[in-house]
């Protein structure tokens, strides 16, 4: 599958303005499900990489996502287009919701709506997540070592209550030690 490449900012605008509206409660596998498989601006190699950096860097992941994929094909330009796009008709919708939320919060059907996508939201990332893990072919440190830093990451924030702070402390500066030995060698 060949990359592709956008066109113009104003193009970059109008991909990460509709990314944002779908969206509702994590961006992650639209992001992937946009940028990768759609209109293939990244690989799942680039993607991983450039999520990885987004998650490090402080503010919300999909913003700095954004302002890297804009930087990347048209400078500080795509990077500004990219992320009016991902603020400008969410934040309009959101004023627009949160008028009608405070009419209808305590609502029982409301919150058990509410509560019930959180499951989806976690099934949606977890299946975007396994969908990724095809990257470990072509990692440096190969699928096994991969899959022991994502399963050794996975119980200590799940089961030791490891704070993102430390998890990405510990496993992210681990995984990138090891990988530039490996690279190193």
């Amino acid at each position: 599958m060949e990359r592709q490449q956008p066109q113009s900012c104003k193009e970059i605008f109008w991909r990460f303005s509709w990314l944002a509206l779908q969206g509702f409660g994590g961006v992650f596998p639209v992001a992937q499900k946009e940028l990768v498989e759609k209109h293939r601006w990244l690989t799942k190699e680039e993607f991983v990489e450039d999520w990885a950096v987004a998650q490090v860097m402080p503010g919300p992941n999909v913003v700095n996502l954004g302002l890297i994929v804009g930087n990347r094909y048209f400078g500080l330009k795509g990077g500004l287009a990219a992320l009016l796009g991902l603020l400008l008709f969410p934040l309009c919708l959101v004023l627009v919701l949160i008028f009608f939320y405070s009419n209808i919060s305590n609502n029982p059907y409301v919150i058990g709506a509410l509560k019930g996508m959180a499951a989806v939201a976690a099934g949606l990332i977890a299946g975007t997540s396994l969908k990724l893990a095809s990257t470990f072919k072509k990692h440096p440190l190969k699928r096994p070592l991969c899959w022991l830093i994502v399963a050794l990451c996975f119980i200590g924030v799940t089961y030791f209550k490891l704070s993102l702070v430390y998890a990405l402390l510990i496993f992210g500066s681990s995984a990138m030690f090891l990988t530039y030995r490996k690279l190193d060698s």
